[in-house]
């Protein structure tokens, strides 16, 4: 374990076991890993030498390292708490720990607080504890977390999600405005333009996304009888285009033919 592996504050999940490697090796994730391990950067006792401190018994390890000086605000050390335990152990499936694997997630203070407390009273207390009892205890702690953490990430997803959604519903309801860009959509969620863009981290930029729904409309218009009548250059003010020379160009590039070829095409299907 090394510093740079988990921040401050933050759970680091990932597979562990022979499972894991193979995985690794032969890029084959399909199958569930043989254990879990947790890495929490958080407050630890400072009575923890400087190689670490590391207690095993039923199927579970408790790995602790000290990283960093001490705790100002707390009666402790900076460190690095790694507990791996059976995966069949734990009520939660591989698939639903997914959200949560190799990637570092924000753990809550308060939560922080009570793993510390926990880990503090387990190396204070351990040697003399039943050791399948301990590892009850211990398993019970990570269910605590996981649950928590993923909990918090699933709520964030879809607070995510729901500012997605707002975002495009508000982009195709102003798809006519030839202004229309990401200074405009971030105003009216009243978010930065950053945030903006960390809303959408599929690589597309707001621009082209709004390029995007402008075709998608137009191909909507274009393939209704009822505006059979309607003219490629009224259609393309519709959809926000500043002229229809640069509508036709842009559909083309996108759908492969142009307005006038997409509409006889389909209206004749």
């Amino acid at each position: 374990m090394t510093e740079p592996e988990v921040a401050t504050g933050q759970l680091v999940v990932r597979a562990s076991g022979a499972a894991a490697v193979r995985a690794a090796i032969l890029g084959d994730h399909r199958a569930d890993p043989d254990g879990i391990q947790l890495l929490l950067r958080c407050t630890i006792p400072r009575a923890v030498a400087e190689d670490g401190a590391k207690l095993g018994f039923a199927g579970c390890v408790l790995h602790v390292v000290p990283v960093g000086g001490y705790d100002t605000e707390a009666p402790g050390r900076h460190g690095v708490v790694m507990l791996t335990l059976p995966a069949a152990e734990l009520s939660l499936s591989f698939t639903e720990l997914r959200p949560l694997m190799f990637r570092p997630v924000d753990v809550e203070a308060p939560l922080r607080a009570l793993v510390s407390s926990a880990i503090a009273h387990v190396l204070a207390v351990g040697p003399a504890l039943d050791p399948h009892g301990l590892a009850h205890h211990l398993r019970g702690l990570a269910e605590l977390v996981l649950r928590s953490v993923l909990r918090a990430e699933l709520d964030r997803a879809d607070a995510l999600a729901t500012r997605r959604r707002e975002a495009v519903r508000y982009m195709r309801g102003h798809l006519a405005d030839p202004a229309l860009g990401a200074e405009q959509v971030a105003g009216a969620l009243y978010i930065s333009r950053r945030r903006l863009y960390q809303l959408f981290d599929d690589g597309q930029g707001i621009s082209e996304r709004i390029k995007g729904l402008r075709v998608e409309r137009a191909k909507t218009l274009l393939a209704d009888p009822a505006k059979a009548g309607r003219g490629i250059a009224e259609i393309a003010k519709d959809c926000g285009f500043t002229s229809a020379a640069h509508f036709s160009r842009t559909f083309r590039k996108a759908v492969g033919q142009t307005p006038r070829e997409f509409r006889e095409r389909t209206l004749a299907h």
